[in-house]
């Protein structure tokens, strides 16, 4: 098997609007909550009324055309602005092929094998609602169209933007990359699942190098995506002190912070080839499993039986005692039932040896681009020898 290196990180999240900034946010244990948009609530009744939200992104500064808002949902636009960083952060020299779309070659890997793979949980649901928006209430005469969010017009590009393959293809058609370029859909899971399913293309000698991660952006005009999340329990219910609200692996957690998006994008490369090019290897990334436990599309299986499975594998894969010292950067949702079966797992296979600690408590719940973040801020805790605590834990 090819050794695979980490040698970029992109990332963007609530907390940060680059890697850096989001890292240096995560030292500081600033867990981003805000109210929810008051827009939001011609349209329900909420239970819980908090969120994270992205912070001001400069989408020029960051290489977006206005060509790309026309066409791309925001979820593809915070792809291409992780992977822009992601790539600059591993020294790669990018040449622009096409001025008037905006699209550049990577000049390190002309010849090399490349791939594209990012996990997203909802795709481009923000357009598809919007445009839907338009459709449905456009001609309506008893609607005040100032008190609705809608776009100008039903866009010629809202099938494409709704797609979640959309995502990664955004990326390869940016950069030029030709080889097999794959969506990852699998809930919270889709990023670190993407990230894997690369690692595994590079390990068996398929690629050569990856573009690899997740990206989500689950905010639309009228709060359709949270209200879903709301009505099905699963987000904060305590909101009277919102800087106390995200709590994961508390014991007085009650549901995790809806994030209105996010991205990590990774450059993943055959060990041999990052070195020869005199790159700055990040981390390494020995081994990836999966299981799925087959239980329920809302709730994980109590035994955690699989979870167990899939974890285990993961460290027989990578030949790593489960004796050793481990940081363990957990999915800890903050969810009651979720947060006790990840314990479980965590205590039966580490016992207290391993280290935990949970990003969502920094940024919330960024759907299928959150194990992508947690691979990136577990990549460079490594890296750094720092890492941050879990925010809010004061009672487990």
């Amino acid at each position: 098997m090819t050794r695979v290196a980490i040698t970029g990180i992109g990332m963007i999240a609530p907390g940060g609007a680059d890697t850096e900034s989001f890292w240096q946010n995560c030292l500081a244990g600033h867990s981003v909550v805000e109210t929810i948009p008051d827009s939001w609530r011609r349209f329900a009744d909420y239970r819980s009324t908090l969120w994270a939200p992205l912070p001001q992104i400069d989408l020029r500064e960051n290489g977006i055309l206005k060509l790309d808002e026309m066409q791309l949902d925001r979820s593809a636009i915070l792809a291409l602005i992780a992977a822009r960083e992601a790539i600059k952060s591993a020294g790669l020299s990018v040449a622009l092929a096409d001025e008037r779309h905006g699209r550049f070659m990577i000049d390190e890997w002309e010849n090399i094998r490349t791939s594209v793979v990012i996990g997203t949980g909802i795709g481009g649901v923000s357009s598809l609602i919007r445009n839907q928006g338009f459709h449905l209430l456009n001609n309506v005469a008893s609607v005040n169209r100032g008190d609705v969010e809608m776009p100008h017009r039903f866009s010629p590009f809202a099938v494409p933007m709704s797609m979640p393959n959309a995502v990664p293809a955004s990326v390869g058609i940016r950069f030029g990359l030709n080889g097999p370029c794959r969506t990852v859909c699998a809930a919270c899971a889709s990023g670190t699942i993407a990230i894997g399913q690369a690692y595994e293309q590079i390990a068996r000698g398929e690629t050569d190098v990856a573009l690899a991660g997740g990206a989500e952006f689950a905010a639309d005009p009228y709060g359709g995506v949270f209200r879903g999340f709301d009505v099905a329990g699963t987000l904060v219910s305590d909101c009277s002190d919102p800087s106390k609200a995200n709590r994961p692996f508390d014991k007085n957690r009650s549901g995790f912070l809806f994030a209105e998006g996010g991205a990590a994008i990774l450059v993943l490369e055959n060990f041999e080839i990052a070195r020869n090019r005199g790159a700055k290897i990040v981390a390494e990334v020995c081994g990836f499993a999966e299981t799925f436990d087959a239980n329920s599309i809302m709730a994980m299986d109590e035994s955690g039986s699989q979870i167990e499975a899939a974890v285990r594998s993961c460290l027989d894969k990578a030949r790593i005692n489960s004796g050793e010292r481990i940081l363990y950067n957990a999915h800890g949702t903050g969810t009651v039932q979720n947060d006790r079966i990840e314990a479980e797992m965590i205590a039966r296979i580490f016992g207290r040896r391993a280290l935990v600690n949970a990003t969502k408590s920094i940024c919330g719940h960024t759907i299928g681009a959150a194990g992508a973040i947690e691979a990136a801020v577990l990549a460079l805790s490594l890296s750094r020898g720092e890492t941050h605590a879990s925010v809010n834990l004061e009672e487990s």
